[in-house]
């Protein structure tokens, strides 16, 4: 039987490492659900954004290209990240790249909006979910825009060969009341590289401005 511990970071690195970005079912050439919800909720050129487990995606790409100048993108994979700083040249030199878990990670200042499509529905521990939940109380600004997607209940049990946790709307809604409000929640189907269907919930929430 085999007793060895399950590495995150090493499941991702040796993820991002033997695979380019269209070997990878979450790959979306234009990001157009997060773009669309930056666009509806009015995001300030100069907002501190993160996107949270943003790997080599291309958030990033279509955010500087419409003027953003404040992002930070952070996964726990540095083979990703190099992988998006190269692909970026130049043009990357303003991102802010940050290698760490994201249940863990420090930041200097607080962000105006967190972006996340890639890492909640992964933390399938209360432990996970509390620790993440005490970064996003932490470093979201009061006032802040939170952008989740993870997968619906109609969603895959697994990704990337690992269990994930599927949400309902009303359990994300209790999941992250104790920090933010939600402002809506709303279904998608992402089709993958791969011509299959994976079901998303999206829920865009507020924390409360003091």
């Amino acid at each position: 039987m085999n007793t060895t511990a399950f590495d995150p970071k090493q499941h991702w690195e040796n993820i991002y490492t033997k695979k380019g970005p269209q070997d990878v079912s979450w790959f979306q050439a234009m990001p157009k659900v997060s773009l669309d919800l930056f666009t509806e909720y009015r995001v300030p050129m100069d907002a501190r954004i993160i996107d949270v487990g943003g790997g080599d995606s291309l958030l990033v790409d279509h955010l500087l290209e419409r003027g953003f100048r404040n992002v930070s993108v952070l996964d726990i994979s540095g083979t990703s990240l190099a992988k998006a700083r190269q692909r970026l040249g130049a043009n990357g030199s303003s991102v802010q790249w940050i290698e760490s878990d994201a249940t863990t990670f420090s930041a200097p200042a607080p962000f105006d909006v967190w972006h996340d499509r890639a890492v909640f529905h992964f933390l399938t521990t209360d432990a996970e979910v509390d620790r993440y939940l005490e970064r996003l109380s932490e470093l979201l600004k009061p006032g802040g825009l939170l952008i989740l997607g993870t997968f619906s209940e109609n969603g895959p049990e697994k990704c990337s060969g690992i269990p994930v946790h599927r949400y309902s709307e009303a359990e994300m809604v209790a999941r992250l009341q104790k920090v933010c409000d939600r402002i809506k929640c709303f279904h998608v189907d992402h089709v993958t590289p791969f011509d299959t269907v994976q079901n998303f919930l999206f829920c865009a929430f507020r924390k409360a401005a003091f």
